[in-house]
């Protein structure tokens, strides 16, 4: 697996290449060049390694972070935000662990109900019909409008 930045994941932890074992069998080019550095010469060839290591480390971490933030603004674009008012009707969303969605062929949502109150416009409390007022906040996102 390759990042963009043309460094394996590999060489971003150990600082080198990876040589698979049938290299060291029959060496490949990189491996007989590598033997043949002397011990002056291969320390400083590691040390300047080690030194760009950081940097393919920080090219790295800004990859993800620019692909993170694409992703999340592809994402966003589709978003569409919903604000619910006093006495509006919505539906609310059965979720799979509740005892009502246990049946086969059970409905997905429940309601209708009233929007009594809004908090902060992320929760609502919901009313039945009939005026009973629920004493649990629901999040806005397993509500959906109700149309007539």
């Amino acid at each position: 697996m390759r990042t963009s930045t043309g460094a394996m994941p590999y060489i971003l932890v150990y600082g080198t290449d990876v040589v698979i074992p049938i290299e060291v069998e029959i060496p490949s080019l990189r491996v007989i060049q590598e033997a043949k550095l002397d011990e002056a010469e291969w320390i400083h060839l590691r040390k300047e390694q080690l030194m760009l290591i950081d940097e393919k480390r920080m090219d790295a971490v800004c990859h993800g972070q620019w692909y993170q933030n694409r992703m999340a603004s592809a994402f966003n674009i589709r978003v569409k935000s919903r604000q619910f008012i006093l006495w509006q009707l919505v539906l609310n969303k059965i979720f799979p662990h509740q005892e009502e969605a246990k049946v086969k062929f059970a409905p997905n949502w429940q309601g209708p109900y009233v929007v009594h109150r809004v908090l902060l416009a992320v929760a609502l409390i919901l009313a039945e019909i009939n005026g009973r007022v629920s004493k649990k906040p629901i999040n806005s996102d397993a509500i959906k409008r109700y149309y007539v």
